[in-house]
């Protein structure tokens, strides 16, 4: 399957992303420090600074590592604000090479207390080596080039050294939060959520880089044994910062069950979606809304509806398959993002999974209750290229399993009609039916005996540009939009119309019109049916609608009242594409109908495949002790009119026939079988061959 041309291909272009970023910044931190080091060996440098000021300084590092490390949490989205502090003041005193030490010391000590983020973790390390290389060179540009053995001493540490601390922390700043950034940046162009919240406030670090930093090193100057005293100001530094994320990770989660929301599923939704064009494999996104929750709401209240989505969320995350992470996003809607997975296929076998597992009963007070659930999938490249696009085919493929009761549907472009491309498709859709340039075709229905049971109206639309459009395209671009009404309407003014001029020839014949469930559930629809037949002087026997039993899914009280209405009109219902369907049996007793329709898919391979032929043959012997008549839909061939006659079908509509014609051809068709009925071009043969056989010997025929 292709990716739907509706994505745009900017999409991709809209990120500063350079590919390998953190394996270049790792490779040349690390060759960086490796020529810092050996130089320093060479000429004889101590690395970091002894006596009292190198254990001074040391103790206050592993104070800071501790802390970090109990505070049990991953501070790496921003870097600390005291270890980089801490590295600045050894910087400006000993040069960038101790100073690399005392930072490598804070990322690699943490990072291994927390070894499933070592890589972030190394990725860190090697923009703070980076950024302190370029503190130093802004150093430098002031002459000041300080080591262990010789250390900054200005003359005082007053407003003089001012300019000297600026650059170095600007210079810090700038390169290890630009790369830091540019790191993280998502193929969105912007910083996830969290990361970009902490770079707002990187203000605050840089304050606290500017008033701590030189304080520490005039301490280590003058009074270092004092230096481990700054572990104070310093987790404060450090809390303020974790107190910042903590509040911005609480405004990407929901309130009550814990889960992500949306503007987070966005936003690692991008991520997924990087890695996924990276390492070459497909991303999914499943939209999970439960089914009638809002009369459990209203019933038992929003207290009783809370704790339910509680007991879902959970169910949720026990049911995810490794690797996939789930949110929430407002009501009954919940989301899971599968970052990498095989094939559609595989998608939707986990999107039924967790499906399955939602629809389980659950316990609230000891009342039993089963919510249902339908879900979207939409699948990375195939369906969209961004996370935005693929939410909202999740979310098109999610409605479309609620409309059908379909449990799971996968997104189909076909089915969407909100690509630009349909929505122009729509546009011109809805300028025929006032231009009247959709068309009815009709095609027969025959008994076995020839008899014209009746005809079905089908809906044709010739679009000036694109040719003929497909019925299936154009009804589903209509039912999706809220059209479906004016078309309805159109086809039975057309039909009624066309029937009154048939009638004024002689020819009364009844014509069928399939209706969808909207138009079912519209208030006044039966009423407005019998108003059209009176207007058209067409007896309500003439009219038969075709409906299907999904007329019963969304609202069955509505329903049933109007099919009651119509029926009490004197309209005869059919009950097309049996056996399609999820509750068939169930709904047969239900529905007003004095006609049922065998799906095609089951008459097509009847005399080949025995287990449609034992379908079929139950669905005859089903209907005919319900009191129903049968037609069979779809009949191509010889064998099988033979076949459904021997079983006791009553009528039949396909190819074989004739197919769906013109009003023009209709007529002249139904005149053509006024008097004998319809036969099939075998039985005309076999006739003819009869007569010649009877005709005296020498007698011609005009």
């Amino acid at each position: 399957m292709k990716p739907t041309d509706s994505v745009a291909p900017a999409s991709r272009l809209r990120r500063l992303v350079v590919p390998g970023l953190p394996a270049t910044l790792t490779t040349v931190a690390g060759l960086a420090l490796a020529t810092g080091v050996i130089r320093a060996l060479k000429r004889g440098e101590p690395l970091f600074p002894g006596a009292s000021v190198g254990w001074s300084l040391a103790i206050l590092t592993g104070v800071i590592v501790g802390h970090l490390v109990a505070l049990g949490r991953d501070r790496w989205w921003g870097g600390t604000g005291s270890g980089a502090a801490l590295a600045l003041a050894v910087l400006l005193l000993y040069g960038w090479v101790p100073a690399t030490l005392v930072s490598l010391s804070v990322v690699v000590l943490v990072g291994a207390a927390r070894r499933h983020r070592w890589r972030q973790a190394v990725v860190h390390g090697a923009v703070d080596i980076l950024g302190i290389g370029a503190a130093a060179l802004g150093l430098a540009l002031f002459g000041v080039v300080s080591s262990v053995r010789h250390p900054w001493s200005p003359r005082a540490w007053d407003l003089a050294v001012l300019p000297e601390v600026l650059v170095t922390a600007a210079g810090y700043l700038v390169v290890s939060r630009g790369l830091l950034w540019i790191s993280l940046t998502s193929r969105s162009g912007t910083l996830p959520p969290i990361p970009r919240t902490a770079v707002v406030r990187q203000a605050l670090v840089g304050i606290a880089l500017l008033g701590i930093s030189p304080l520490i090193a005039v301490c280590a100057v003058h009074a270092p044994l004092l230096l481990p005293l700054f572990a104070v100001p310093l987790i404060a530094l450090d809390s303020t910062l974790w107190i910042a994320r903590a509040r911005a990770e609480e405004q990407l989660r929901d309130p009550l069950t814990g889960l992500p929301n949306r503007q987070w599923l966005l936003e690692r939704t991008w991520t997924a979606l990087d890695e996924a064009e990276r390492v070459g494999v497909r991303s999914a996104l499943v939209l999970i809304d439960l089914d009638r929750f809002r009369s459990v709401n209203d019933t038992l209240g929003h207290l009783a509806g809370d704790r339910l989505l509680l007991q879902i969320a959970d169910r949720l995350r026990h049911a995810l398959p490794r690797g996939a992470e789930a949110a929430r996003l407002g009501g009954d809607e919940f989301a899971v993002l599968l970052p990498a997975t095989d094939s559609l296929t595989s998608s939707q076998r986990v999107a039924r999974n967790l499906v399955a597992a939602l629809g389980s009963p659950l316990d609230l007070d000891g009342l039993t209750l089963v919510l249902e659930a339908s879900a979207g999938v939409a699948v990375f490249p195939d369906h969209a290229l961004d996370a935005e696009g693929l939410l909202r085919r999740a979310d098109v493929a999610m409605y479309q399993a609620k409309r059908d009761r379909s449990g799971v549907e996968l997104y189909e472009a076909k089915r969407d009609g909100n690509t630009p491309d349909r929505l122009g498709l729509l546009g011109d859709l809805r300028r025929a039916l006032d231009a009247g340039e959709v068309a009815l075709h009709y095609q027969p229905k025959v008994g076995f005996d020839g008899h014209v049971a009746g005809l079905e109206a089908l809906v044709r639309w010739v679009h000036p540009d694109r040719g003929r459009v497909p019925p299936d395209e154009f009804i589903a671009i209509a039912e999706s939009s809220g059209l479906m009404p004016r078309l309805t309407e159109y086809v039975l003014e057309t039909a009624l119309a066309q029937v009154a001029r048939w009638r004024g020839m002689g020819l009364e014949v009844p014509v069928a019109v399939n209706v969808s469930p909207r138009d079912v559930h519209s208030p006044g629809f039966a009423g407005a049916v019998a108003a059209r037949l009176a207007r058209h002087r067409v007896p309500p026997g003439a009219l038969q609608l075709e409906i299907t039993e999904h007329v019963l899914l969304e609202d069955p009280q509505r329903a049933a009242d109007t099919l009651a209405g119509l029926t009490a009109h004197g309209v005869k219902m059919s009950l097309d594409d049996f056996g399609t369907g999820y509750s068939s049996l169930v709904h047969l007793r239900r529905l007003p109908v004095s006609e049922l329709k065998i799906d095609r898919s089951f008459v097509a391979r009847l005399a080949v495949d025995t287990e449609d032929a034992e379908i079929v043959r139950c669905t005859l012997d089903l209907a005919h002790s319900l009191g129903l008549l049968v037609v069979a839909e779809g009949v191509e061939d010889d064998e099988t009119w033979e076949r459904l006659r021997d079983l006791g079908c009553d009528a039949v509509q396909g190819w074989l026939v004739a197919a769906a014609m013109p009003p023009d051809e209709t007529t002249a068709w139904l005149r053509a079988r006024g008097e004998h009925g319809w036969r099939r071009e075998s039985e005309t043969a076999a006739l003819a061959a009869e007569k010649g056989a009877e005709r005296p010997s020498g007698q011609v025929l005009n």
